[in-house]
């Protein structure tokens, strides 16, 4: 990708992201209807005439819209974290992090170092806090105001995100030859590092000191953790943790700091019951029906509520996948034994019935492995339909039904038509359909593209990672209910 293309897309998804639209409607004469923006994150080039035409096109919509931003500047926040982004791959994932903390109430001001800004623009970064990013420490009309004071003092945590080595290094040495270190070196506020290395940076005795100095010097770590890094082929010890860690860790240190709970958990009290991944249905001791479903989206969505503050019970079929941190799981094997789980786990503020639960079972298990015999036919199977845990759950009497039920329908044809007469068929609140044809990858693989269908009718959503659809739809459900508590009584 070339270095207009890079820079573009950056400014592009800091504008879908302040006026929370997606690429298709991003306006159809800019950028072919979305098609410009899938081909930029792919790594395609672009020409100077596109870029120009596209930029006039976002600067004609945000002078058309100046209320709209000035709405989302004064919406008061109870708290406010200083984010320091440093130089390195991990910078991106700022972008989520400032608009997760933007979603809970809390307000987000950015210094980015220079190396930064090699990996993320200040203009995304600024779109999505809605504040202005600050770069330099020798800025003739911010060091009026003695400007690397003012920042650290008025906020009420700092978060150093990616921490590297060179921050880490300067932060223990006691540096301040740039913005970052210098308002580090003059905060009373507590400070969150998290660092993002090569493994062999962060097992060097030198950076092993410059950490072991800072913990005693009270700084708090969050990760990091062992995964694959930028570089080809290095694994190890040094992935920045993901943004729901950090989003735990600020809220627990804003808790500290404030000497009160903080309102960063929009789910917190309820509980959000999830089923996920396959059922087994036994044959024999040996064989079984399934179907070739993960449990990937399943498992994304405990992620989230957890992360919004739910407690979650994840009621999952046979996976692959390790059981999410902080989320209760009950593994089962069979739709009989999914559907006695369920009921257990009530009552429930939300089910989301997120597993693919095989429709039938044989009508009689063998005890013993069915043996082929040469020269006769192959056994007959009776089969017998499953319960149907969506409809038995959303037809629960009051007080046991959840406040909110959201089935997933995974089709193959006429997906927004079936999902439809499903929803009404189950007597769910929402139905959550996607188009899982082999063609798709979708059913086994990383990424999703759902119709959220309720009784307002039909949203889409375009193709998203499963991690994305879960975040979505978990805002969603956060909403309602949030949107429920400001109902007058």
């Amino acid at each position: 990708m070339s270095g207009t293309a890079k820079q573009l897309l950056g400014e592009i998804e800091g504008f879908l992201a302040q006026f929370d639209i997606t690429p298709s409607k991003f306006g159809v004469a800019a950028v072919n209807d979305g098609h410009l923006v899938a081909k930029l994150r792919k790594g395609s080039s672009v020409t100077l005439k596109t870029a120009d035409r596209v930029r006039a096109y976002m600067a004609s919509q945000r002078r058309a819209a100046p209320s709209q931003i000035a709405c989302r500047a004064t919406v008061p926040a109870a708290y406010r974290v200083l984010l320091i982004i440093g130089g390195g791959i991990a910078a991106y994932k700022c972008l989520d992090l400032i608009r997760r903390l933007r979603e809970r109430g809390i307000a987000v001001r950015a210094v980015m170092t220079r190396a930064a800004q090699q990996f993320v623009t200040p203009l995304s970064v600024g779109a999505l806090s809605n504040d202005r990013v600050f770069t330099e420490l020798f800025d003739l009309d911010d060091e009026r105001e003695i400007g690397h004071i003012r920042l650290s003092r008025e906020a009420d945590v700092i978060v150093v995100a990616p921490a590297t080595a060179d921050l880490l290094a300067k932060m223990a040495g006691g540096h301040a030859d740039d913005l970052a270190s210098s308002v580090l070196m003059a905060t009373n506020k507590p400070v969150l590092v998290a660092p993002a290395m090569n493994p062999r940076m962060w097992l060097h005795p030198a950076t092993r000191r410059n950490v072991a100095q800072l913990a005693a010097d009270g700084i708090a770590f969050v990760g990091p953790n062992v995964g694959e890094m930028a570089e080809r082929g290095e694994a190890g010890l040094g992935r920045m943790g993901e943004v729901p860690e950090l989003i735990d860790a600020i809220a627990s240190l804003l808790s500290s700091s404030a000497g009160a709970s903080v309102s960063a958990k929009p789910l917190a009290g309820r509980h959000v019951l999830i089923t996920s991944g396959p059922t087994q249905e036994a044959i024999d001791p040996v064989r079984y029906i399934a179907n070739r479903s993960s449990g990937k989206q399943g498992s994304a969505i405990a992620v989230e509520a957890a992360a919004l503050g739910a407690r979650v019970t994840l009621v999952s079929g046979p996976t692959r996948l390790s059981d999410p941190a902080g989320v209760e799981v009950v593994h089962i094997e069979s739709a009989r034994e999914m559907l006695e789980a369920v009921r257990n786990a009530l009552p429930a503020d939300v089910a989301i019935f997120a597993a693919a639960v095989a429709d039938w079972r044989v009508a009689t298990q063998s005890d013993q492995k069915i043996k082929k015999s040469p020269g006769k036919n192959a056994p007959r199977l009776a089969l017998v339909e499953n319960p149907d845990i969506l409809k038995a759950i959303a037809a629960e009497r009051s007080g046991r039904r959840p406040g909110l039920v959201i089935g997933f329908a995974a089709e193959t044809q006429n997906v927004i038509e079936f999902a439809q007469k499903k929803r009404k068929a189950k007597g769910a609140d929402w139905i959550v359909a996607n188009d899982v044809s082999p063609e798709t990858g979708i059913m086994g693989g990383d990424r999703n593209a759902v119709h959220i269908i309720s009784e307002e009718g039909v949203e889409s959503w375009p193709e998203l990672d499963k991690a994305e659809v879960a975040r979505r739809l978990m805002a969603r459900v956060a909403s309602r209910f949030a949107d429920a508590r400001a109902e007058p009584a």
